[in-house]
């Protein structure tokens, strides 16, 4: 039986092949504000949709990060790619260390924007209460991007957000996957894994900023790097794109492997 392709578009020639993850709130149109500026002479990149998410929003699955992370797999088969890096935003910084934790030959390097550690994200109980109940109330979702920018951006963009978060996600998928990325630890099969791993936090971020990076991130690996952005909360991508493509393809291109895929 064929294995289900994950719907991607791709952009850029380069000989690094890269594919991105995006997070829970959104499909691959979350790194719509970085694609104007991508070296897409070094890099070829494929830009993913999730099960439950934008063209897979019908796709049935268990919604898992671990199924999350053979799909990417089936989907570097498909396309020929050998060896490739990848990045995952926020639940997509999940779904990137489970495919370190399932294929580390296959990768160069890891980048996490904003990741959910690999020991999961657990919440009290007031906390839980606003995110479980996001895939049915809108105004969670608003509240949940305002809180994690810094109640700093304009209500015009929050706005914007949910609205997209809305139109790109299917309610059961949704609330399937939090209990996923939120849930699920696998911190120990990752530890000690050697692959040079970024992550990238926003300091205005207070629930997946650089303090949690240094306890779990810097931790695990042991070829680790934290970067923080300034300005920048939960959605670099939105909120500070040069910044973080610089120090993305910086970390990228540091890798001297030159193979094509």
């Amino acid at each position: 039986m064929a294995s289900f392709v994950l719907p991607h578009d791709l952009h850029g020639s380069g000989p690094h092949k890269v594919i991105a993850v995006h997070g829970w709130l959104a499909d691959r149109s979350a790194y719509a504000p970085v694609l104007s500026d991508l070296d897409r002479d070094a890099f070829q990149y494929a830009l993913v949709d999730l099960r439950g998410y934008g063209e897979a929003k019908g796709a049935d699955g268990a919604y898992t990060t671990a199924e999350a992370a053979a799909d990417v797999l089936a989907l570097a088969d498909r396309l020929g790619w050998e060896r490739f890096s990848v990045i995952g935003h926020s639940m997509g910084g999940s779904v990137a260390q489970r495919v370190l934790a399932g294929a580390p030959h296959r990768l160069r390097r890891i980048v996490g924007v904003s990741p959910v550690p690999a020991d999961g994200l657990p919440m009290p109980p007031e906390q839980w209460e606003l995110f479980s109940a996001a895939d049915r109330t809108p105004e969670n979702r608003r509240t949940i991007i305002d809180l994690t920018t810094g109640g700093q951006r304009p209500a015009a963009w929050l706005d914007r957000m949910v609205r997209r978060s809305l139109e790109c996600s299917d309610p059961k998928a949704f609330r399937a996957w939090l209990d996923s990325w939120a849930g699920e630890g696998f911190a120990a099969e990752v530890e000690g894994a050697a692959v040079p791993a970024l992550a990238v936090a926003g300091a205005l971020d207070p629930a997946l900023g650089a303090e949690l990076m240094r306890r779990t991130w810097l931790q695990w690996y042991v070829n680790a790097e934290l970067v923080e952005l300034p300005a920048a909360g939960h959605y670099a991508m939105d909120e500070t794109p040069l910044a973080l493509i610089r120090v993305v393809e910086d970390f990228l291109r540091a890798d001297g492997g030159g193979e094509a895929g």
